[in-house]
């Protein structure tokens, strides 16, 4: 059966997409611990991160890292922290969490937005990552 990442990819399920090419992906988590939450997922499904293939996730990592800029320079933070958990879906996925201290990495902070909410930050980020020429932000 497919995973809920791969039903949002093909379009069964709604999804906030901030990017998505041949490889990943990144959505608004639905339960974000902070605003901002955003998770890069491979297109293909892999259960456990060590069995990404290295090249898939040298990629993952800097997909990672751009989508990391564009949290930044729209959400107030310290830092953008990362997470590989894998117990909640069994899809690889990078977790990216604006944060100012290591108990804002605490899964129990984690809500439900407002679809708007999750809406307008996705189109923020699309927005500040086009500006800076990453054609996998346009969705197209």
């Amino acid at each position: 059966m497919a995973s809920i990442f791969t039903r949002i990819l093909a379009g069964e399920l709604p999804g906030h997409f901030v990017w998505k090419d041949e490889v990943c992906f990144a959505i608004m988590t639905i339960q974000p611990i902070r605003g901002g939450h955003v998770i890069v997922i491979p297109n293909a499904e892999v259960n456990h991160w060590d069995d990404v293939p290295p090249s898939t996730a040298a990629y993952l990592m800097q997909v990672s890292q751009t989508i990391a800029k564009a949290i930044k320079a729209n959400v107030v933070c310290k830092r953008v922290g990362v997470m590989v958990v894998g117990l909640e879906v069994p899809h690889t996925h990078i977790h990216l969490i604006p944060i100012d201290s290591m108990a804002d990495l605490d899964f129990k902070h984690a809500k439900p937005l407002p679809q708007d909410e999750l809406a307008a930050m996705a189109a923020t980020l699309r927005a500040t990552l086009a500006a800076a020429g990453h054609k996998a932000a346009s969705l197209s």
